[in-house]
């Protein structure tokens, strides 16, 4: 039992209690002072009409309610439209009971979950959010469509006469992941020519400049500006990237790979300049999907990044003539066409005759007509040709097929006769060098982050020489062939804007015939050899354009059938931004490489396309492997590029026959490596329409054959100094260029006269490449102009001059003995001479 104090007690508080939530009930309030009190408490501004709160009362909210739930509060009592405004302004409208309201809840496609704070923008540019259950609503009269857009989706438009407005309506929005574009620099060397955040030069023919000599983007003509690559003879089959040989470099066509890259016999790219979409150069660093190289890799695709109009082109030069066509089948579908022909057939111009003199110069073709007290006449017959098509088709919009084909060949034809002491002497010679090439590539986007591509290619190649001479009643036929096919599986994975990773898997096999016969002596050899390779990939990337970090790691894990051996291929690229004109880069690649280009003879193949494929055997023909690893130093800034980049680079596993020797190594047959450090430097500044750049190359590279009397010498290609200089106007239509490079003369071997019995001469030489050729210097110029008609049919003509100054450079240098004089002589090759070339092209 209560006492009674306690019972008072208890009865006065609950009447005090009782009467306090009395009071508080019925405490009613205008509505213009309420909402002064929330003015002053949440820091807000109301804007209404007096009209629109005149005679409201009711109980204020309580203050412990936040501003969105105070707004609710009073929605609900008022009947009346409350626009938040950036939780500072908010606007007060009176509610048309009349007009329809679009409601709707805004959710994550994924997991369905509620968006919060999602924008919502109308037409009138007002806007506001979604509360925590993703919700919204207003009026639809005055807005026919609104925009839903968050941080990390994909903005999505809504068109309000299409909703039902009885529900609400239900939005889902698509996240989207974004791999950040990788950052390129201005134009370096020309426009056209950029460099991308994982060290690689990219080219894009379509918008390419000019560059002295040039007047096409010839993909490996233009390969040469770059420091650390070279061609020792001017070739563009004979590129030498920090000291590999030309054989060592990855050639690929749209996924195929390519084992002839020049036509004329190196002094034209068979890749047509007027095709490629896009070129990719890397010299080091290069991404784990690239195998069967341990020097650079060139990697061109015409598959365009967007879709293209219809177009036509047709060109001519001093050379060649081509056409390209790309046609629109569908909005799904296209086919390209192009085709390009040697003018030889119909003229001899003078580029021709230089290009001629150049390439034939000290081979059997040229040697006949030095003999002496012969009635010497010649036939000659010399064209070249390739075409490409590209068949692409959309399946859907998630899947595409793409199919494309090349043709190159080249073909000489010499006929020669002689009479001397009434005995008549003929030779005919043919030379054929060819590539075939088919790739069909399926690409399936499975959705925003995850894209699978699969390709599978083959690659054909001959070379062969027939010579008939009808004087010793003697045939000699050789014949090189590769056949080589493969399938690629690659999947990329999207995780979020700044991380991606790539696997995949790789089949490859090539198989490398060589055939010899001759009649008269009998003899027939015919060696096939096949190779098959299998490879897993991954390779994962990071990229954070705001901490200007980028990190790009892979892994390739080669597994060789035949002789059960397992090799394993890191890569690396690291970049990091200094600053917003500092990168500091660092690349580093371990790759291998199963097949070459040796030399059995130096008269082989007429002394031309001398080179001939072969494959590994693991024993007195090794996997070649290398290791590679630069540091770069890349700064730009007020239109000012400066690029230094310091290297190393070993390769083991060459053979002497495959470097090319003229001296006592000729017919030695033994394994060894080169080792090759250096640094390459560009600076380049460009104001308003000129652009001039200096590049400098300074490298030491020495092999070491541990088997052989001298280990250790200097590398056959080694250009110890290096330095090129260009100035290019580009000012609307109008192109001109002029540049000069110079080299120290490539090492050579000079024979030991204080060893050699004139009287009756046998080669003695000295220490291999104990000293080098005459200095190798060249100026070029080149210019274009362009113009367009009413009608947009573009018109181009173009003029170069290759050494202008018509100067004398020596490329080779090596020494045999004259059976005829019964003495040494020294035979020499030298560079193009004077080399003019005009082009004129139409485009609609």
């Amino acid at each position: 039992m209560f006492r009674p104090k306690q019972f008072h007690f208890l009865f006065f508080l609950f009447f005090i209690v009782l009467n306090l939530f009395a009071q508080d009930k019925g405490k009613v309030m205008p509505f213009k002072k309420i909402i002064i009190d929330i003015e002053a408490q949440h820091a807000v501004s109301f804007n209404y009409t007096e009209d629109n709160i005149e005679g409201l009362e009711f109980n204020p909210p309580k203050k412990s309610l936040s501003l969105e739930q105070k707004l609710e509060y009073l929605r609900k009592k008022t009947n009346l439209s409350f626009e938040n405004i950036g939780n500072k302004f908010i606007n007060i409208y009176k509610i048309d009971t009349v007009s329809k309201m679009v409601c709707g809840y805004v959710l994550s496609s994924i997991d369905k979950k509620p968006i919060e704070n999602a924008n919502i923008i109308l037409n009138n540019k007002n806007h506001f959010t979604t509360d925590s259950e993703g919700y919204f609503e207003f009026n639809e009269e005055n807005r026919n469509t609104f925009v839903i857009s968050h941080v990390g989706f994909a903005s999505k438009r809504i068109t309000a006469g299409n909703t039902n407005t009885k529900d609400c309506i239900q939005i889902l929005l698509e996240p989207e992941i974004t791999e950040l574009h990788e950052i390129k620099t201005n134009a370096i060397l020309a426009s056209g020519i950029s460099k991308k955040t994982d060290g690689s030069l990219e080219i894009k023919p379509k918008k390419f400049g000019i560059l002295p000599g040039l007047i096409e983007a010839d993909a490996l003509q233009t390969m040469q500006q770059i420091p650390g690559v070279n061609s020792l003879d001017e070739s563009v089959s004979s590129i030498n990237v920090r000291g590999g040989t030309h054989d060592q470099n990855l050639f690929l066509w749209n996924g195929i790979r390519m084992f002839q890259t020049g036509h004329f016999f190196g002094l034209i790219s068979v890749f047509n300049p007027n095709l490629a979409h896009t070129i990719s150069i890397y010299k080091n660093g290069s991404s784990a999907f690239y195998g069967e190289s341990v020097s650079s890799v060139v990697d061109i695709s015409s598959t365009p990044e967007k879709a293209e109009k219809n177009s036509f082109s047709a060109g001519i030069n001093m050379i060649n003539a081509d056409v390209y066509a790309k046609y629109n089948l569908s909005k799904k579908s296209y086919i390209e066409i192009s085709a390009r022909k040697s003018i030889t057939d119909f003229v001899e111009t003078p580029t021709y005759r230089e290009y001629f003199n150049k390439v034939f110069q000290n081979t059997t073709i040229t040697d006949f007509s030095q003999s002496q007290n012969l009635n010497y006449k010649s036939d000659k017959k010399f064209g070249f040709y390739d075409a490409t098509i590209k068949y692409a088709q959309k399946i859907g919009i998630k899947d595409q097929l793409v199919l494309d084909l090349i043709t190159i060949k080249d073909n000489l034809e010499v006929n020669k006769s002689a009479t001397s002491y009434n005995i008549n002497k003929s030779q005919n010679n043919i030379l054929r060098q060819q590539n075939y090439g088919a790739n069909l590539s399926w690409k399936r986007n499975w959705n925003n982050f995850n894209t699978t591509k699969i390709n599978v290619y083959n690659s054909s190649y001959e070379l062969l020489a027939n010579q008939y001479t009808t004087y010793e009643n003697q045939r000699v036929v050789q014949e090189n062939t590769v056949n080589n096919n493969g399938a690629n599986l690659e999947n990329n994975h999207i995780l979020n804007s700044k991380f991606s990773f790539s696997d995949g898997y790789q089949f490859n096999e090539i198989g490398i015939t060589n055939l010899e016969q001759v009649t008269n002596p009998d003899f027939y050899r015919k060696v096939k050899d096949v190779l098959r390779t299998h490879a897993l990939i991954f390779e994962g990337k990071y990229n954070d354009t705001v901490s200007r970090v980028y990190l790009k790691g892979g892994m390739r894990l080669n597994y060789i059938e035949k002789f059960k051996k397992y090799i394993a291929e890191p890569r690396i690229q690291l970049g990091y931004g200094i600053s917003k004109s500092v990168t500091l880069e660092l690349l580093g690649e371990l790759k291998s490489q199963n097949s070459q280009q040796i030399i059995d003879l130096q008269k082989d193949y007429f002394g031309i396309e001398k080179r001939r494929w072969i494959v590994s055997n693991n024993g007195t023909i090794p996997i070649q492997r290398s290791k590679q690893l630069s540091l770069n130093l890349f700064y730009l800034k007020n239109n000012w590029l400066l690029d230094i980049e310091n290297f190393y680079k070993k390769v083991t596993g060459i053979t002497t026959s495959s470097q090319g020797f003229q001296n006592q190594l000729e017919f030695v047959r033994t394994t060894g490596d080169y080792e090759i450090w250096g640094t390459e430097m560009l600076i380049q500044k460009k104001i308003n329409h000129f652009l001039t750049w200096l590049s400098y190359t300074y490298n030491e590279n020495n092999y070491d054959f541990p088997d052989y009397e001298y280990q250790r010498f200097p590398n056959n290609f080694e250009l110890t100094h290096t330095l090129s200089w260009a100035g290019i106007y580009e000012k609307n239509n109008f192109k001109i260029a002029l540049g000069t490079k110079w080299s120290s003369g490539r090492p050579k071997t000079s024979p030991d006269l204080s060893q050699i019995d004139l009287s009756d001469p046998v080669l003695v030489y000295n220490r291999p490449n104990n000293s080098n050729l005459h200095i190798f210097s060249q100026v070029n110029l080149s210019s274009t102009y362009k113009w367009e008609t009413a009608h947009g049919i573009q018109y181009k003509i173009g003029i170069s001059i290759l050494n202008i100054l018509n100067r004398r450079n020596e490329t080779s240098e090596y020494y045999r003995i004259n059976s005829l004089t019964n003495s040494i002589e020294e035979v020499d090759t030298f560079s193009l001479q004077r080399t003019p070339n005009l082009s004129f092209r139409v485009s609609f």
